[in-house]
């Protein structure tokens, strides 16, 4: 029962950490934020070049692909 005591308050104080500050916490997220948005701007640039490198090979007089439209007779 002594034991039991004696452990508890240990348990409890080695449970207890520091929380991180919110400024910690703040600058941590900035980061993240900052890393995910140049990752989708790469990203981004990327498909850009692609699109652009696909319509150099799309011919210029390309003619409409739909029907002409009915007169309706």
């Amino acid at each position: 029962m002594r034991a039991a005591v004696l452990l508890v308050p240990l348990l409890l104080l080695a449970a207890c950490k520091d929380e991180p500050r919110f400024e910690d916490r703040y600058d941590k997220a900035a980061k993240e934020i900052e890393a995910r948005a140049k990752a989708m701007d790469a990203d981004i640039a990327k498909s850009d070049e692609a699109a652009a490198a696909a319509s150099k090979d799309l011919p210029k007089d390309a003619r409409p692909s739909n029907a002409p439209t009915s007169s309706g007779e």
